[in-house]
């Protein structure tokens, strides 16, 4: 037993905590062992993320440039020289007048990768450095809320609001009592995220050139974000917890049904409505670009609907490409970005490889696998919705305590290392995905075009060009460029 026992510095009025003798140690000892396996588990998933921060920056210490990229991308360049005369002799008249934005681009690709080496270690040395930093202050301020009692403080505080300030029929008990509680540890969040935000957009980003927010747009769309919250996140909370209170012993049904639908509602929500409020979309103009990307969706059975160009150049200077819509609706996105460091042929090979998540069903596969996680997640929480010492363990009123709070100390406690091994699990999944992609645009006849237009994207981005392995497993979705680039020349090599 602990001689200073783990219990948070405030707790509820009526929280057996509070009530606990000595007579009944053994009791308080089931409690302390709540707040100290999160602790734990907190502090070693954290000093295991921060040995592969540092591994990372070894490999960003680097200075010479790494030979497995070399022997790779001179085989890229080697096939491009080769057939870099037939291709000047095609070109449009259009293409011509974009000459002079491109014309590095048309250059061998080993000489522009070592040269910006040094540029693109040091960038990721800052990024490294800051994750470091970062997620100390996040493991320390989780670990110093759950210690000095935040949720139950929150909590209170928020009844104090609904009836001090808010007419207390109109936030209708525990639900809107809940609401309140949201926007507080909503704005909390904000509050002590906000240093980090600024130094990594306005020092970082913009140190290495890639930053083009304001700080008018910056805090423009924080203001935009927490008004979604208001318009979005608090009925869908509210429309949860009735759920949950009203659905007897088998709510998680309901809820994976709720849960269901409002994600098909977010899916058409989300690019329609939300997406234009932070962005600019313009449909592409009419031209052989546009042209050749419908007809490659036709080719597929795609229902491309709408084809747009946004401005994410007055965000930043990192380029993306990206499908959505749901059913017959479907959308292709191009960041304006990409559209200046990239040709038309790559654009296309690019969009082969998107188009190939969704011709393999990675599309649908995650919208289930989402789903299913929902199902699961909520048929735990079930389970383990009356335990009652593990709430008072944080310092609440056992069986009065809030449906909302019991949701959260779950996911933070019991659900925590599930839900790691679960992301690592999708994370892996990922990865395959990309590869099946490739191969997909493989497939199409757009290998090269692909090779060279990650290539540039890589080179604009600053990518690492030498991830250590075990930091590049647990956190890349995609895999490092060495290994696609290698696993899409093998696939030249068995097709010949």
């Amino acid at each position: 037993m602990l001689d200073l026992p783990l219990v948070p510095l405030y707790t509820q009025e009526n929280c057996p905590l509070i009530s606990i003798t000595s007579e009944t140690n053994d009791s308080l000892g089931m409690l302390d062992l709540a707040v100290l396996l999160t602790v734990l588990f907190t502090i070693t998933v954290f000093l295991f993320e921060v040995m592969l921060d540092f591994r990372q920056r070894s490999c960003y210490r680097k200075t010479e440039f790494p030979q497995q990229l070399k022997s790779v991308v001179s085989k890229i360049d080697a096939g491009k020289s080769a057939s870099s005369g037939s291709k000047k002799q095609e070109a449009t008249e259009e293409e011509e007048k974009d000459s002079n934005s491109k014309v590095e681009k048309d250059e061998l690709f080993l000489p522009q990768l070592e040269s910006k080496f040094q540029k693109s270690q040091i960038y990721g040395t800052d990024k490294i450095m800051f994750s470091i930093a970062s997620s100390t202050y996040e493991t320390f301020e989780t670990v110093f809320f759950l210690l000095v009692g935040f949720l139950p403080y929150a909590w209170d505080l928020s009844v104090r609001i609904g009836k001090e300030y808010i007419p207390y029929k109109t936030v209708e008990g525990e639900i809107g009592v809940s609401l309140i509680f949201v926007m507080v540890v909503q704005l909390v969040g904000m509050v002590t995220s906000l240093p980090f935000e600024l130094y990594s957009t306005f020092h970082i980003e913009k140190k290495h050139g890639f930053n083009k927010q304001t700080y008018s747009l910056f805090f423009s769309d924080k203001v935009k974000s927490l008004l979604l919250t208001c318009v979005l996140g608090l009925p869908f909370v509210a429309l949860l917890l009735f759920i949950i209170q009203k659905g007897g012993e088998n709510f998680y049904l309901y809820v994976w049904v709720f849960m269901f639908f409002f994600s098909v509602f977010m899916m058409t929500l989300v690019p329609v409505f939300i997406m234009p409020l932070f962005n600019k979309y313009e449909p592409l103009k009419d031209g052989v670009l546009k042209e050749r990307i419908f007809a490659l969706a036709a080719r597929l059975n795609y229902p491309l609907t709408k084809l747009f160009v946004m401005d994410g150049s007055k965000r930043s200077s990192h380029s993306n490409a990206f499908m959505f819509g749901f059913g017959k609706n479907k959308r292709i996105v191009i960041f304006d970005t990409l559209m200046t460091q990239v040709h038309d042929d790559e654009i296309l090979g690019i969009l082969g490889h998107e188009l190939g998540h969704w011709k393999l069903g990675h599309t649908l596969t995650n919208f289930v696998v989402t789903q299913v996680y929902f199902g699961a997640a909520f048929y735990c929480f079930s389970l383990f919705f009356g335990s009652y010492d593990l709430y008072s363990a944080f310092g609440f009123d056992g069986p009065k305590t809030p449906t909302i709070i019991a949701l959260l100390l779950f996911f933070q406690t019991l659900w925590a290392p599930i839900d790691k091994i679960l992301n690592f699990v999708l994370t892996v999944f990922s990865r395959h995905c990309e590869f099946a992609a490739d191969e997909f645009s493989h497939s199409l006849g757009m290998n090269k075009e692909l090779q060279t237009g990650l290539c540039k994207i890589h080179l604009e981005n600053l990518g690492a060009m030498c991830p250590d392995p075990l930091y590049s497993t647990y956190h890349y979705s995609h895999p490092p460029l060495v290994e696609r680039l290698t696993a899409m020349m093998d696939l030249d090599k068995k097709s010949i």
